[in-house]
């Protein structure tokens, strides 16, 4: 059975920080390339950070520079560290595998102002 189970989700000031974790099973974990997506309210889900297999990285121009995503294969586990939070990154933030394309349940960020 897959599971991916995020966590780390809350509210927070903006220029605050959070980190999100993505626990995941019942995948070849080492081997999927990982994202995170978010979704706000009334708005497209849309791709947030990506990390492959290799740890090779990508981001929306939207988090460079404030986002870092990050792997621990020995844990099946990606985070997704967030500094500088703002207003507008609050939604529900999901992880995705892309091998199989799985997709974890979310958890919600608020950025208070």
């Amino acid at each position: 059975q897959v599971r991916l189970v995020e966590s780390g989700g809350g509210l927070v000031q903006a220029g605050g920080s959070l980190r999100l974790s993505c626990a995941a099973s019942g995948i070849r974990f080492s081997m999927n390339a990982m994202g995170w997506y978010r979704q706000a309210a009334g708005k497209q889900r849309e791709l947030v950070a990506g990390i492959t297999s290799g740890s090779g990285t990508n981001y929306a121009d939207s988090v460079k520079g404030r986002f870092t995503i990050s792997r621990d294969n020995a844990k099946n586990t990606v985070y997704l560290q967030m500094n500088s939070l703002k207003p507008e990154d609050s939604a529900t933030y999901y992880c995705r595998a892309l091998e199989n394309n799985y997709w974890g349940q979310g958890t919600q960020v608020t950025v208070s102002s």
